[in-house]
């Protein structure tokens, strides 16, 4: 009745797992998954830059230059989105830079540098869903009772 584990059924069950998801989510979705498997893809390529993983870190940091570029890059409307669309470009164009640097040469400073510019625009890009009760507010911030 059952077969044993095969691994071309479990990716093809995946597959069709990650494009129906594809199809329900919105589009504000689909950019935090993005940051999300960046900032993965990232820490998957440290630890395998730790561990001396250098097939592992190459498609990690890969995987990364992919979402960003694919994805992040291309979501971007530079021509509409005005200032803030243009350094968000200037900025994915300077992680790319940085993760190709990285990849030459194994250097898991640059790795983390990249982590920490893309982390608060993730957290930010997360924010902007949540209700105004569940966003943090900024220190200073004064609130009038009436």
């Amino acid at each position: 009745m059952f077969t044993a584990y095969n691994p071309r059924a479990a990716s093809a069950y995946q597959r069709i797992n990650v494009e129906t998801s594809m199809h329900t989510i919105d589009q504000h979705q689909l950019v935090s998954l993005l940051y999300d498997g960046v900032l993965g893809a990232i820490t998957s390529a440290r630890g395998a830059l730790a561990r001396g993983d250098v097939p592992l870190k190459c498609s990690s940091i890969s995987k990364a230059i992919r979402i960003i570029e694919e994805g992040l890059g291309t979501a971007l409307d530079r021509d509409g989105g005005g200032e803030l669309a243009q350094n968000l470009g200037a900025l994915y164009d300077y992680c790319l830079q940085r993760l190709i640097q990285a990849n030459i040469r194994n250097d898991d400073a640059i790795l983390e540098e990249v982590a920490r510019l893309i982390e608060p625009i993730a957290q930010g890009w997360n924010e902007i869903k949540k209700p105004a009760a569940e966003r943090p507010r900024a220190s200073g911030t004064v609130t009038m009772e009436t």
